[in-house]
């Protein structure tokens, strides 16, 4: 099927651009937070509103505004759940992973590392990233609550505060 009507390619950039328009508009009442790589929460949202629009834009059966109503049920329940976390900061583990530190003080921590299903090769991926061939000169790898891996430098970890919040054992 490569064409059935002008009526319904007309419907599709009509609606289209509409659409596109109305999440555009979503998007900036809602804040930088609706698309900022956060973390797995967040990542559902992003896709939910992808695939809502091209529900909106391709399905001659959901109603432009239905899909606009779905667009904003989605951002207004994004925009609840920011805002509990961040005034109850307890409620924010149902939200979110808590970052964990993976490798401390050049060390592999494979029980955390098997907890995350992490490997030591994607641990020494992450510290060749980081412009450091040695894992002995690295202080601390924390998988954070977006997946990425961040790498401490020894000589940079201080005191470790910036290392509160994660999951990890005691000082080393």
């Amino acid at each position: 099927m490569w064409f059935d009507s002008w009526q319904d390619l007309t419907r599709v950039l009509l609606v289209g651009a509409a659409a596109y328009g109305v999440l555009v508009l979503v998007l900036r009442l809602t804040g930088k937070r609706s698309l900022a790589k956060l973390n797995a929460f967040d990542l559902v949202v992003t896709v939910a509103l992808g695939s809502t629009l091209a529900t909106i834009v391709l399905s001659a059966e959901v109603s432009f505004s239905e899909g606009v109503t779905a667009l904003a049920l989605l951002a207004l329940l994004q925009l609840a759940m920011t805002w509990t976390s961040s005034r109850w900061p307890r409620s924010r583990t149902v939200m979110t992973a808590e970052p964990t530190v993976v490798l401390r003080d050049g060390e592999p921590l494979h029980d955390a590392m098997r907890g995350q299903r992490l490997t030591l090769a994607e641990l020494r991926q992450a510290v060749r990233s980081s412009g450091s061939g040695d894992l002995s000169a690295v202080g601390a790898i924390v998988l954070e609550s977006d997946g990425t891996l961040s790498v401490i430098p020894a000589e940079k970890l201080g005191d470790g505060s910036a290392l509160e919040g994660t999951s990890r054992p005691g000082p080393a």
